[in-house]
């Protein structure tokens, strides 16, 4: 039986807005078709026995010469054994699917003509987008225990000589530049392949989780691949299925372009606006988003106590913060979570109530995955630690002086359970609204001997071997970060690179079961280094990564140059460390003005929810000028600008903003209100308005509103 759905819409490329109506996918026999109004994908179904291979995928309009008309699709390995689309399968059956976030497409079913493996390919398109997102979930129908490895969900076949020849493979967040073979590595949440000289290309997302993930591109033949690492790998991944059960892999998404010149207009509009709205991001989910945050590390780092956090607050307070997050020392040891009395005699709840007094909301850092071998639940329960190829109890995270008393606890056993109810006690008991959960988890950022990484025991719970438990750790505290938020829905929580297993390692994994990631620990007053280093680092991981959820540290509140701190954290978490006691009533004041313009730019037009490159300024270095802007392209009703000069000998530049309504009239003001400029959306994107800094290093914020 024929089954046709039609699709209605009006067509205009990325950017714009399209009606369609859904379902966004037709088949045959014979043939799937994918087609949302702004891209289509065409695939070939196995009447009997035969392949499953794409044969076209493209935008709708215009020419796309990057795929053969014979795209493997997909491919793993079963115990040693390879299956791709190329391989021989049965048609089991396609039906429509969908998910709570607009998506919409088709499920299909092989079965492999060995029948010892059912693989259901499962794609969905959105609504406005150009985007695909694909997952394969693969069942053993076989009577013993299977062996899945060698992950690609996507795998494309591309022309000879001229994709591979001639592309750019931009790695690392999108950000990185290079051309040749590109085999790709655990930062590579995005990546964009981009021929130039056609104007096309294709952006790679892998929603794999932390160091799990892997993207290549022209590697090992003419070929664009991603999904999970292969058993050759770093860190290679390992799922053992049951019989009759079946594994779902993270799922991979792709946009194809044509006639763009650049990647930078699909980076900076499709996909932000994917991520934000049907990617199921925990920062999507928050009511409040953290516009001004204090935390206590630096220069305390451990050496904390009641009267001291109590004086903090109240200067952190009189400087306008939102969020003030206690970090580490106030715990009597790792893992049991109890309050140094020592330290704290009255407790955490005393201080947390006085915090929340002040008008702030507070927060709490916590090991999430380490306990120390004087805490009582590792002496209750060493068998909930990992272990290393010799069966010995493991120290995942760092081999260093003080650490010597730390052991890493599994995920995989009874201690996710534990950490939970630990947790819950401190957000439910305390009213926590902001956790830092940190210390390495499945591997470290600072031990690189992949050996000493995973857990080797064999007899728990969740996973077979070590390959195995780089994975299923990963998803047990993911699932623990789900279940925090069930229930405490408004809960901040700051999963730390740490935590990740890589330095600096944010990705789409992370940032669906947390809102933010601490990706730096930058110490000292630097001066304007710590400047560039904070927008360097906001600029590299964005736009792949929401802005609000990169967490960049340390910069210190007394420091000579504060406030160009601040100006600088705009573009990302606006985060303060250092002493707000030894600040001056009038430098208080000036905080104040800067804490609360920063909430009054989110009330009206919900900065932390976006972020933009600023058109004709790049990556932040020195000698040069940068920027940012976080303009709300949903409602077009205005957001922030960010420019700086760091070292530039040029006194002034010309500042244009994109993404704003061509035909309405804006304001851009500085922070004290005065109009510098009025002019249209159109005139704003095209002459831009003029900006002179006079100072080596420097930085102004404006901002952009409707007249």
């Amino acid at each position: 039986m024929i089954k046709i759905y039609a699709l209605l819409f009006s067509f205009l490329f990325i950017g714009a807005s399209i009606s369609v109506a859904q379902p966004y996918a037709s088949w045959t026999k014979t043939e799937l078709k994918l087609n949302n109004g702004l891209v289509q994908r065409t695939i070939n179904l196995p009447a009997e026995k035969g392949s499953f291979v794409t044969t076209s995928y493209k935008p709708v309009s215009g020419e796309f010469k990057y795929f053969v008309p014979s795209s493997g699709d997909f491919q793993f390995e079963i115990n040693g054994t390879i299956y791709s689309g190329n391989s021989l399968w049965s048609l089991t059956s396609v039906k429509q699917i969908s998910d709570t976030r607009q998506g919409d497409g088709a499920a299909v079913t092989l079965q492999s003509s060995d029948k010892k493996i059912q693989v259901t390919v499962n794609f969905l398109m959105y609504p406005n987008l150009p985007v695909i997102r694909k997952s394969l979930t693969v069942k053993n129908l076989g009577n013993e225990d299977v062996s899945l490895e060698s992950v690609d969900v996507e795998k494309f076949a591309t022309t000879g000589y001229w994709a591979s020849t001639f592309s750019w493979i931009y790695t690392d967040y999108g950000r990185r530049k290079k051309i040749g073979s590109y085999d790709g590595n655990m930062h590579d949440a995005l990546v964009v392949v981009h021929n130039m000289d056609s104007d096309a290309g294709i952006v790679i997302g892998n929603e794999a989780t932390g160091v799990l993930k892997h993207t290549t591109a022209f590697w090992n033949a003419d070929e664009i691949c991603s999904g999970l690492t292969h058993k050759n790998d770093r860190y290679p991944f390992r799922k053992w299925i049951k019989p009759q059960e079946s594994f779902e892999t993270p799922q991979v998404f792709t946009m194809v372009y044509n006639n763009q010149k650049t990647p930078e207009v699909i980076l900076n509009t499709s996909l932000p606006d994917f991520i934000r709205k049907h990617m199921g991001i925990r920062l999507s989910e928050l009511k409040e988003k953290p516009t001004f945050v204090y935390n206590t590390w630096t220069p305390f780092k451990e050496e904390i106590n009641e009267k001291l956090i109590m004086e903090l607050a109240k200067s952190a307070a009189d400087a306008g913060m939102r969020e003030f997050i206690i970090d580490g020392g106030w715990q009597a040891n790792y893992g049991d979570l109890r309050v140094d009395t020592i330290k704290f005699p009255h407790g955490l709840k005393p201080v947390f109530d006085y915090i929340k007094s002040l008008g702030m909301k507070p927060g709490l850092w916590v090991s999430v995955g380490s306990a120390s071998t004087r805490s009582q639940v590792y002496k209750d329960h060493p068998e909930w630690f990992c272990r290393d190829k010799n069966g010995n109890i493991a120290n995942l995270l760092l081999a260093a002086p003080g650490f010597e008393h730390i052991q890493s606890a599994c995920f995989s056993t009874g201690w996710k359970d534990y950490i939970k109810g630990q947790l819950l006690k401190l957000a439910l008991d305390y009213g926590l609204e902001y956790l830092k959960l940190d210390f390495s988890v499945v591997t470290s950022p600072y031990i690189f001997d992949k050996e000493k990484s995973g857990c080797y025991a064999t007899d728990h719970a969740h996973h077979k071997d070590q390959r195995e438990s780089f994975y299923a750790n990963y998803e047990n505290m993911w699932k623990l970060f789900d279940e925090l938020h069930a229930a405490k829905p408004n809960l901040f929580i700051d999963c730390t690179f740490e935590t990740m297993g890589g330095l600096q390692l944010i990705d789409y994994a992370m940032i669906k079961h947390a809102e933010g990631n601490w990706l730096s620990n930058f110490e000292g007053d630097l001066g304007v280094k710590t400047d560039l280093r904070i927008r360097n680092m906001a600029w590299w991981r964005s736009p792949a990564m929401p802005a609000t959820a990169l967490v960049i540290g340390n910069p210190e509140m007394q420091d000579a140059g504060w406030d160009l701190h601040i100006k600088s954290l705009a573009g990302a978490l606006p985060i303060m460390l250092g002493d707000p006691r030894k600040l001056t009533a009038p430098a208080l004041k000036k905080y104040r003005g800067f804490a609360d313009w920063l909430q009054l730019m989110e009330n009206r037009y919900q900065i932390m929810s976006f972020r933009q490159d600023l058109s004709g300024f790049g990556e932040p270095m020195e000698g040069m000028w940068d920027g940012f802007q976080r303009i709300n392209t949903d409602t077009k009703s205005g957001g922030i600008v960010g420019v700086f000069r760091h070292g530039s000998p040029d006194t002034k530049r010309i500042v244009r903003v994109k993404f704003l309504d061509a035909e309405k009239t804006y304001q851009v003001k500085q922070m004290d209100g005065k109009v510098i400029v009025t002019q249209t959306g159109k005139e704003l994107g095209m002459n831009g308005f003029e900006v002179p800094i006079n100072k080596l290093y420097d930085g102004e914020l404006f901002e952009i509103s409707i007249q």
